[in-house]
Protein backbone atom coordinates (compact mmCIF):
# COMPACT_ATOMS: atom_id res chain seq x y z
CA UNK A 1 0.00 0.00 0.00
CA UNK A 2 2.80 2.37 0.98
CA UNK A 3 4.56 1.55 -2.27
CA UNK A 4 1.36 2.33 -4.23
CA UNK A 5 0.99 5.70 -2.47
CA UNK A 6 4.59 6.57 -3.29
CA UNK A 7 3.99 5.81 -6.96
CA UNK A 8 0.81 7.92 -6.99
CA UNK A 9 2.56 10.88 -5.37
CA UNK A 10 5.38 10.63 -7.89
CA UNK A 11 2.91 10.55 -10.77
CA UNK A 12 1.09 13.60 -9.40
CA UNK A 13 4.35 15.50 -9.14
CA UNK A 14 5.22 14.66 -12.73
CA UNK A 15 1.77 15.74 -13.93
CA UNK A 16 2.00 18.94 -11.93
CA UNK A 17 5.40 19.83 -13.35
CA UNK A 18 4.24 19.01 -16.85
CA UNK A 19 1.15 21.15 -16.37
CA UNK A 20 3.20 24.08 -15.08
CA UNK A 21 5.54 23.82 -18.04
CA UNK A 22 2.59 23.67 -20.41
CA UNK A 23 1.07 26.74 -18.76
CA UNK A 24 4.31 28.70 -19.13
CA UNK A 25 4.59 27.63 -22.76
CA UNK A 26 0.96 28.64 -23.43
CA UNK A 27 1.55 32.08 -21.90
CA UNK A 28 4.66 32.51 -24.05
CA UNK A 29 2.79 31.49 -27.20
CA UNK A 30 -0.05 33.85 -26.38
CA UNK A 31 2.26 36.87 -26.17
CA UNK A 32 0.84 39.48 -28.55
CA UNK A 33 2.88 41.02 -31.37
CA UNK A 34 3.39 44.64 -32.29
CA UNK A 35 3.72 44.74 -36.07
CA UNK A 36 5.48 47.70 -37.68
CA UNK A 37 5.19 48.00 -41.45
CA UNK A 38 7.35 50.25 -43.58
CA UNK A 39 9.85 50.59 -46.41
CA UNK A 40 12.73 48.36 -47.33
CA UNK A 41 15.69 50.50 -46.24
CA UNK A 42 17.49 51.68 -49.36
CA UNK A 43 18.13 55.43 -49.45
CA UNK A 44 16.81 58.78 -48.34
CA UNK A 45 14.07 59.64 -45.88
CA UNK A 46 12.15 56.37 -46.12
CA UNK A 47 15.29 54.30 -45.57
CA UNK A 48 16.04 56.18 -42.39
CA UNK A 49 12.43 55.89 -41.21
CA UNK A 50 12.75 52.13 -41.68
CA UNK A 51 16.08 52.04 -39.82
CA UNK A 52 14.65 53.96 -36.86
CA UNK A 53 11.61 51.66 -36.86
CA UNK A 54 13.79 48.55 -36.73
CA UNK A 55 15.64 49.95 -33.71
CA UNK A 56 12.37 50.63 -31.91
CA UNK A 57 11.14 47.11 -32.66
CA UNK A 58 14.26 45.69 -31.04
CA UNK A 59 13.62 47.83 -27.94
CA UNK A 60 10.08 46.48 -27.64
CA UNK A 61 11.28 42.90 -27.97
CA UNK A 62 13.97 43.48 -25.36
CA UNK A 63 11.40 44.81 -22.89
CA UNK A 64 9.76 41.38 -23.00
CA UNK A 65 6.09 42.33 -22.67
CA UNK A 66 5.26 42.06 -26.38
CA UNK A 67 6.75 40.38 -29.38
CA UNK A 68 7.57 42.86 -32.14
CA UNK A 69 8.31 42.51 -35.84
CA UNK A 70 9.33 44.95 -38.56
CA UNK A 71 7.90 43.99 -41.93
CA UNK A 72 9.72 45.74 -44.78
CA UNK A 73 8.16 46.12 -48.22
CA UNK A 74 8.71 47.95 -51.48
CA UNK A 75 5.08 48.51 -52.53
CA UNK A 76 1.56 48.82 -51.22
CA UNK A 77 0.61 45.54 -52.87
CA UNK A 78 3.38 43.74 -50.99
CA UNK A 79 2.09 45.31 -47.79
CA UNK A 80 -1.39 43.95 -48.54
CA UNK A 81 0.09 40.45 -48.71
CA UNK A 82 1.87 41.05 -45.42
CA UNK A 83 -1.40 42.11 -43.81
CA UNK A 84 -2.99 38.84 -44.88
CA UNK A 85 -0.14 37.05 -43.07
CA UNK A 86 -0.65 39.19 -39.97
CA UNK A 87 -4.35 38.39 -39.90
CA UNK A 88 -3.65 34.68 -40.38
CA UNK A 89 -1.16 34.72 -37.50
CA UNK A 90 -3.93 35.85 -35.15
CA UNK A 91 -1.50 37.49 -32.70
CA UNK A 92 -1.58 41.19 -33.62
CA UNK A 93 -1.81 43.60 -30.69
CA UNK A 94 -1.45 46.71 -32.85
CA UNK A 95 -0.12 47.54 -36.31
CA UNK A 96 1.89 50.70 -37.04
CA UNK A 97 1.87 51.15 -40.79
CA UNK A 98 3.70 53.48 -43.12
CA UNK A 99 1.79 52.81 -46.33
CA UNK A 100 4.07 52.89 -49.36
CA UNK A 101 1.35 53.86 -51.81
CA UNK A 102 -2.41 54.15 -51.93
CA UNK A 103 -2.92 50.54 -53.06
CA UNK A 104 -2.31 49.65 -49.41
CA UNK A 105 -5.83 50.92 -48.68
CA UNK A 106 -7.29 47.45 -49.19
CA UNK A 107 -4.93 46.03 -46.58
CA UNK A 108 -5.93 48.71 -44.10
CA UNK A 109 -9.57 47.93 -44.76
CA UNK A 110 -8.86 44.26 -43.96
CA UNK A 111 -7.24 45.26 -40.67
CA UNK A 112 -10.36 47.23 -39.76
CA UNK A 113 -12.67 44.38 -40.78
CA UNK A 114 -10.73 42.02 -38.53
CA UNK A 115 -10.81 44.46 -35.58
CA UNK A 116 -7.03 44.86 -35.58
CA UNK A 117 -6.13 48.38 -34.39
CA UNK A 118 -3.71 50.22 -36.65
CA UNK A 119 -1.92 53.54 -36.70
CA UNK A 120 -1.37 55.12 -40.11
CA UNK A 121 2.00 56.91 -40.33
CA UNK A 122 3.27 59.50 -42.82
CA UNK A 123 1.24 58.58 -45.91
CA UNK A 124 -2.35 59.01 -44.78
CA UNK A 125 -4.72 57.28 -47.22
CA UNK A 126 -7.90 59.34 -47.33
CA UNK A 127 -10.12 56.33 -48.07
CA UNK A 128 -9.07 54.54 -44.88
CA UNK A 129 -8.00 57.23 -42.42
CA UNK A 130 -11.39 56.97 -40.69
CA UNK A 131 -10.51 53.40 -39.60
CA UNK A 132 -7.12 54.19 -38.04
CA UNK A 133 -6.93 54.56 -34.27
CA UNK A 134 -4.53 57.40 -35.13
CA UNK A 135 -3.23 59.13 -38.25
CA UNK A 136 0.23 60.51 -37.49
CA UNK A 137 2.89 62.38 -39.43
CA UNK A 138 4.85 65.57 -39.55
CA UNK A 139 2.72 68.62 -40.29
CA UNK A 140 2.72 68.63 -44.09
CA UNK A 141 0.44 71.67 -44.31
CA UNK A 142 2.97 73.64 -42.29
CA UNK A 143 5.77 72.37 -44.52
CA UNK A 144 3.99 73.97 -47.45
CA UNK A 145 3.16 77.13 -45.52
CA UNK A 146 6.76 77.46 -44.38
CA UNK A 147 8.11 77.24 -47.91
CA UNK A 148 5.54 79.75 -49.16
CA UNK A 149 6.55 82.12 -46.37
CA UNK A 150 10.27 81.67 -47.09
CA UNK A 151 9.95 82.11 -50.87
CA UNK A 152 7.75 85.17 -50.37
CA UNK A 153 10.25 86.60 -47.88
CA UNK A 154 12.85 86.19 -50.63
CA UNK A 155 10.85 88.18 -53.14
CA UNK A 156 8.41 85.73 -54.73
CA UNK A 157 5.31 87.53 -55.96
CA UNK A 158 2.44 87.01 -58.37
CA UNK A 159 3.49 86.18 -61.91
CA UNK A 160 6.95 84.91 -61.05
CA UNK A 161 8.51 81.87 -62.73
CA UNK A 162 8.39 78.72 -60.60
CA UNK A 163 9.28 75.03 -60.71
CA UNK A 164 7.29 72.58 -58.56
CA UNK A 165 8.85 69.19 -57.74
CA UNK A 166 6.43 66.69 -56.16
CA UNK A 167 7.46 63.45 -54.50
CA UNK A 168 4.33 61.56 -55.55
CA UNK A 169 0.56 61.98 -55.90
CA UNK A 170 -0.33 60.98 -52.32
CA UNK A 171 -1.49 62.98 -49.34
CA UNK A 172 2.03 64.00 -48.27
CA UNK A 173 2.54 66.21 -51.32
CA UNK A 174 -1.11 67.21 -51.76
CA UNK A 175 -1.07 68.56 -48.21
CA UNK A 176 2.24 70.32 -48.83
CA UNK A 177 0.69 72.04 -51.83
CA UNK A 178 -2.48 72.79 -49.89
CA UNK A 179 -0.54 74.41 -47.04
CA UNK A 180 1.44 76.51 -49.54
CA UNK A 181 -1.76 77.72 -51.14
CA UNK A 182 -3.55 78.33 -47.85
CA UNK A 183 -0.70 80.47 -46.55
CA UNK A 184 -0.57 82.71 -49.62
CA UNK A 185 -4.38 83.02 -49.65
CA UNK A 186 -4.22 84.25 -46.08
CA UNK A 187 -6.16 81.27 -44.71
CA UNK A 188 -3.45 79.98 -42.36
CA UNK A 189 -0.30 81.28 -40.72
CA UNK A 190 3.09 79.63 -40.65
CA UNK A 191 4.12 78.77 -37.10
CA UNK A 192 7.82 78.02 -36.75
CA UNK A 193 8.96 76.32 -33.55
CA UNK A 194 12.19 78.32 -33.69
CA UNK A 195 11.50 81.55 -35.62
CA UNK A 196 7.93 82.48 -34.64
CA UNK A 197 4.58 82.94 -36.40
CA UNK A 198 4.09 84.58 -39.79
CA UNK A 199 1.28 85.47 -42.19
CA UNK A 200 1.35 86.29 -45.87
CA UNK A 201 2.51 89.73 -46.90
CA UNK A 202 0.38 89.54 -50.05
CA UNK A 203 -2.91 87.68 -50.52
CA UNK A 204 -3.08 85.54 -53.64
CA UNK A 205 -6.14 84.25 -55.49
CA UNK A 206 -6.67 80.66 -56.64
CA UNK A 207 -6.16 81.78 -60.24
CA UNK A 208 -2.81 83.37 -59.38
CA UNK A 209 -1.72 80.24 -57.56
CA UNK A 210 -2.87 78.03 -60.45
CA UNK A 211 -0.67 80.10 -62.75
CA UNK A 212 2.33 79.56 -60.46
CA UNK A 213 1.80 75.80 -60.20
CA UNK A 214 0.95 75.41 -63.88
CA UNK A 215 4.32 76.38 -65.35
CA UNK A 216 6.89 73.63 -64.73
CA UNK A 217 5.92 70.74 -62.46
CA UNK A 218 6.48 67.01 -62.23
CA UNK A 219 6.34 64.00 -59.91
CA UNK A 220 9.86 62.81 -59.11
CA UNK A 221 9.09 59.68 -57.05
CA UNK A 222 11.14 61.13 -54.17
CA UNK A 223 14.25 60.74 -56.30
CA UNK A 224 17.08 63.09 -57.26
CA UNK A 225 17.31 61.15 -60.53
CA UNK A 226 13.62 61.86 -61.18
CA UNK A 227 14.19 65.59 -60.72
CA UNK A 228 17.30 65.57 -62.88
CA UNK A 229 15.64 63.58 -65.67
CA UNK A 230 12.79 66.09 -65.83
CA UNK A 231 14.83 69.29 -65.52
CA UNK A 232 17.95 68.64 -67.57
CA UNK A 233 16.34 68.71 -71.05
CA UNK A 234 14.26 71.82 -70.29
CA UNK A 235 16.56 73.77 -67.97
CA UNK A 236 17.67 76.15 -70.73
CA UNK A 237 14.02 76.96 -71.48
CA UNK A 238 13.21 77.51 -67.81
CA UNK A 239 16.16 79.89 -67.40
CA UNK A 240 15.20 81.79 -70.55
CA UNK A 241 11.61 82.16 -69.34
CA UNK A 242 12.73 83.43 -65.93
CA UNK A 243 15.23 85.84 -67.48
CA UNK A 244 12.59 87.23 -69.85
CA UNK A 245 10.09 87.57 -66.98
CA UNK A 246 11.92 89.48 -64.23
CA UNK A 247 15.15 87.57 -63.72
CA UNK A 248 13.80 85.55 -60.79
CA UNK A 249 13.25 81.79 -60.44
CA UNK A 250 11.71 79.97 -57.46
CA UNK A 251 11.90 76.19 -57.01
CA UNK A 252 9.42 74.53 -54.66
CA UNK A 253 11.10 71.17 -54.08
CA UNK A 254 9.15 68.96 -51.67
CA UNK A 255 12.09 66.78 -50.62
CA UNK A 256 15.83 67.02 -49.96
CA UNK A 257 16.59 64.28 -52.49
CA UNK A 258 14.97 66.25 -55.31
CA UNK A 259 16.92 69.36 -54.33
CA UNK A 260 20.07 67.32 -54.84
CA UNK A 261 18.68 66.48 -58.29
CA UNK A 262 18.65 70.21 -59.09
CA UNK A 263 22.27 70.48 -57.93
CA UNK A 264 23.12 67.60 -60.27
CA UNK A 265 21.54 69.51 -63.16
CA UNK A 266 23.54 72.63 -62.35
CA UNK A 267 26.75 70.64 -62.07
CA UNK A 268 26.15 69.01 -65.46
CA UNK A 269 25.27 72.29 -67.18
CA UNK A 270 28.31 74.03 -65.72
CA UNK A 271 30.47 71.45 -67.44
CA UNK A 272 28.69 71.38 -70.79
CA UNK A 273 26.85 74.66 -71.47
CA UNK A 274 28.74 77.77 -70.43
CA UNK A 275 26.11 80.20 -71.74
CA UNK A 276 23.24 78.54 -69.83
CA UNK A 277 25.39 78.26 -66.73
CA UNK A 278 26.08 82.00 -66.84
CA UNK A 279 22.41 82.81 -67.49
CA UNK A 280 21.46 80.64 -64.49
CA UNK A 281 23.99 82.35 -62.25
CA UNK A 282 22.63 85.73 -63.33
CA UNK A 283 19.14 84.85 -62.05
CA UNK A 284 17.81 85.39 -58.56
CA UNK A 285 17.34 81.72 -57.72
CA UNK A 286 15.84 80.38 -54.50
CA UNK A 287 15.18 76.72 -53.73
CA UNK A 288 13.47 74.84 -50.91
CA UNK A 289 13.67 71.31 -49.57
CA UNK A 290 11.94 69.19 -46.92
CA UNK A 291 13.47 66.46 -44.79
CA UNK A 292 16.65 66.85 -42.80
CA UNK A 293 19.43 65.08 -44.73
CA UNK A 294 22.80 65.83 -43.17
CA UNK A 295 24.27 65.89 -46.67
CA UNK A 296 22.12 68.91 -47.53
CA UNK A 297 22.94 70.59 -44.22
CA UNK A 298 26.62 70.08 -45.12
CA UNK A 299 26.00 71.91 -48.39
CA UNK A 300 24.21 74.72 -46.58
CA UNK A 301 26.76 75.14 -43.79
CA UNK A 302 29.77 74.81 -46.09
CA UNK A 303 31.11 71.50 -44.79
CA UNK A 304 30.80 69.92 -48.23
CA UNK A 305 33.18 72.31 -49.96
CA UNK A 306 32.49 71.16 -53.52
CA UNK A 307 28.69 71.24 -53.45
CA UNK A 308 28.62 74.30 -51.19
CA UNK A 309 30.61 76.20 -53.81
CA UNK A 310 28.21 75.01 -56.51
CA UNK A 311 25.18 76.06 -54.45
CA UNK A 312 26.70 79.45 -53.69
CA UNK A 313 27.42 80.01 -57.37
CA UNK A 314 23.86 79.36 -58.54
CA UNK A 315 21.48 79.73 -55.57
CA UNK A 316 20.82 83.04 -53.88
CA UNK A 317 19.59 80.97 -50.92
CA UNK A 318 18.48 77.46 -49.98
CA UNK A 319 16.56 76.01 -47.05
CA UNK A 320 15.03 72.76 -45.84
CA UNK A 321 11.99 72.27 -43.61
CA UNK A 322 12.96 69.88 -40.80
CA UNK A 323 10.81 66.75 -41.12
CA UNK A 324 12.69 63.99 -39.34
CA UNK A 325 12.28 60.28 -40.16
CA UNK A 326 13.00 59.64 -36.47
CA UNK A 327 9.38 60.56 -35.79
CA UNK A 328 8.51 56.99 -36.79
CA UNK A 329 9.89 55.92 -33.42
CA UNK A 330 7.57 58.41 -31.72
CA UNK A 331 4.60 56.99 -33.61
CA UNK A 332 5.48 53.42 -32.61
CA UNK A 333 5.62 54.64 -29.02
CA UNK A 334 2.07 55.97 -29.49
CA UNK A 335 1.10 52.41 -30.36
CA UNK A 336 2.57 51.29 -27.06
CA UNK A 337 0.57 54.04 -25.31
CA UNK A 338 -2.56 52.54 -26.85
CA UNK A 339 -1.68 49.09 -25.53
CA UNK A 340 -0.99 50.43 -22.04
CA UNK A 341 -4.40 52.09 -21.91
CA UNK A 342 -2.97 55.61 -22.00
CA UNK A 343 -5.34 56.61 -24.77
CA UNK A 344 -8.14 59.09 -25.28
CA UNK A 345 -7.88 59.59 -29.04
CA UNK A 346 -10.99 59.32 -31.19
CA UNK A 347 -10.72 56.84 -34.06
CA UNK A 348 -9.79 58.62 -37.29
CA UNK A 349 -8.09 61.54 -35.56
CA UNK A 350 -4.75 63.00 -36.58
CA UNK A 351 -1.60 64.06 -34.73
CA UNK A 352 0.96 66.11 -36.63
CA UNK A 353 4.43 66.95 -35.34
CA UNK A 354 5.64 70.56 -35.64
CA UNK A 355 8.19 71.46 -38.30
CA UNK A 356 10.63 74.34 -38.69
CA UNK A 357 12.80 75.99 -41.31
CA UNK A 358 16.49 75.12 -41.36
CA UNK A 359 18.41 77.91 -43.06
CA UNK A 360 22.17 78.32 -43.48
CA UNK A 361 22.60 79.54 -39.91
CA UNK A 362 20.65 76.66 -38.36
CA UNK A 363 22.24 74.05 -40.65
CA UNK A 364 25.34 74.13 -38.46
CA UNK A 365 23.32 73.43 -35.32
CA UNK A 366 20.65 70.90 -36.33
CA UNK A 367 21.60 67.23 -36.54
CA UNK A 368 20.37 65.64 -39.73
CA UNK A 369 20.10 62.04 -40.90
CA UNK A 370 22.26 60.21 -43.41
CA UNK A 371 20.31 59.96 -46.64
CA UNK A 372 22.65 58.51 -49.27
Amino acid sequence: MKKLLTVLVALLMVLCLAGCGQKEETVEEAKKTVYVMGPTPDHGWTAQAGTYAEKKVEEIKAAGVYNAEYKAASSGEQQNDQIKEIIANGDAAVVVMMALDDTAASGQEELAQNNIPFISFDRIIEATEKYAILNASGDNWQCGAGIAYWLQKNGMTKGDTAVILYGDNGTVCSRREEGFRQFLKGEIKYSDAKAGEFETAEVWTDEELDALFGQYSTVCNWSKDGAQTYLEPIWKDIVAAAAANNGKLYIYSMDDEMTFGVLNVLEAIKGTDEATAKATADLELYISAIGGMQELYDVMNGSDKTLAALADEFFDDVMSVYFSPKMMQDVIERGMDYLSGDWNVEVGSGEYQPVFIVDKALAAEVEGFTGH
